[in-house]
């Protein structure tokens, strides 16, 4: 399976991260293969991995990933962007949302923010932590972030040492303007 160069980044804030991540509860939106997810789990949090309930081979990419590292008990969730399914609306307790390069294509990036700001307006206390692959300066979520009364920053990747060019043995970030993103609620109401 094929990791985009934005996982690892994420996956390494994550390990970097680890003491915060030790019991909380995280969801892994946009899984894919879940390598942020996966690493939340061995870091000894408790993780749902989701993915577009449309895209049953994602789903399977995921437990795939699960079983290959061990994890019986990381539950696996179709949960769409943008749709206020069940699977979003049963959702327990989160305290992190990870999302690994889900700022793909710009037609994705409203039903992304609504998502994670129904999430963040629920649980108050929660961050979305995310990386991206800038693609283009025109393309930017700052509009959408203000919409939805979502805070943005912007992580320098030379605080958790992912500027290198070589991250755990790959050169793919050296080649990558990759982008790490903490998003939070401000607080007020939608």
């Amino acid at each position: 399976m094929y990791t985009w160069p934005c996982a690892p980044v994420l996956a390494q804030y994550v390990l970097t991260h680890r003491e915060r991540i030790r019991g909380t509860t995280v969801l892994e939106i946009g899984a894919g293969t879940a390598l942020p997810g996966i690493v939340a789990a061995k870091c000894d949090a408790r993780v749902t991995l989701s993915d577009s309930a449309h895209q049953p081979q994602c789903l399977d990419n995921c437990r795939a990933s699960c079983m290959a590292n061990g994890l019986s008990d990381v539950q696996v969730i179709g949960l769409t962007w943008g749709l206020f399914e069940q699977s979003l609306l049963d959702l327990p307790k989160v305290d992190f949302i990870l999302g690994s390069d889900c700022f793909y294509d710009t037609k994705d990036f409203e039903d992304i923010l609504v998502t994670v700001a129904f999430l963040l307006k629920k649980n108050k206390k929660a961050e979305f932590w995310s990386t991206y692959q800038q693609r283009s300066s025109d393309r930017s979520i700052e509009f959408l972030l203000k919409k939805w009364r979502l805070t943005c920053t912007h992580v320098s990747l030379s605080m958790f040492g992912a500027d290198v060019p070589q991250l755990a043995g790959s050169d793919l970030t050296g080649n990558h303007s990759i982008q790490m993103l903490v998003i939070t609620s401000n607080g007020q109401t939608i």
